[in-house]
């Protein structure tokens, strides 16, 4: 087969994988085609490679979608949280909440404390992680649920919005 030839059914691979919306099979191709002699792979083990890169972008594009739908006020991670500025908070609890057995345990957490020790970061941290994890889960403030709630009272809708709120594995309020 010509180089040329080689060339236009690489093009309409590309595209044919672009259309089928299989980008991340798309570009790791090309990566495999220009290395193809470093190490020789069967067609097998090239296409576990491609599909393997696929799925993982796809649970990568689901987990961003969940975190975003949760509307968390910012993103952080248990590990981004400093003990030693509180070292009143037990690491080993906190730990224990950040593998979310709470959740098939359908058990309830409130965080309590002043202003400013670290409530919000590690409810969101759990609740990221819980979208990690595949979890369903929403956070919102306080006075916000409380708004949405008078409102819906007023319109008659208390139960509808009560229904929304109560669907999530995990509620940060």
């Amino acid at each position: 087969m010509k180089w040329s030839e080689k060339m236009a059914n690489y093009q309409a691979l590309y595209t044919n994988l672009r259309q089928l919306k299989l980008d991340r099979f798309a570009e790791h191709l090309g990566y495999l085609l220009d290395h193809q002699d470093e190490a020789p792979k069967s067609l097998s083990d090239a296409l576990f490679e491609l599909t393997t890169a696929e799925l993982k972008y796809r649970e990568q594009k689901k987990i961003n979608l969940r975190i975003k739908l949760a509307r968390f006020p910012y993103e952080k991670t248990l590990a981004d949280f400093d003990f030693s500025y509180q070292p009143g908070i037990n690491q080993g609890i906190i730990e224990d909440l950040g593998s979310l057995r709470f959740t098939q345990e359908n058990q309830n957490v409130l965080f309590v404390g002043t202003s400013g020790v670290g409530k919000t970061h590690l409810a969101t941290a759990i609740g990221i992680e819980g979208c990690k994890q595949g979890i369903s889960t929403q956070f919102i403030r306080c006075s916000d649920l409380i708004n949405k709630l008078q409102t819906a009272q007023v319109q008659g809708r208390s139960e509808e919005v009560l229904r929304r709120y109560a669907r999530f594995q995990i509620l940060i309020i």
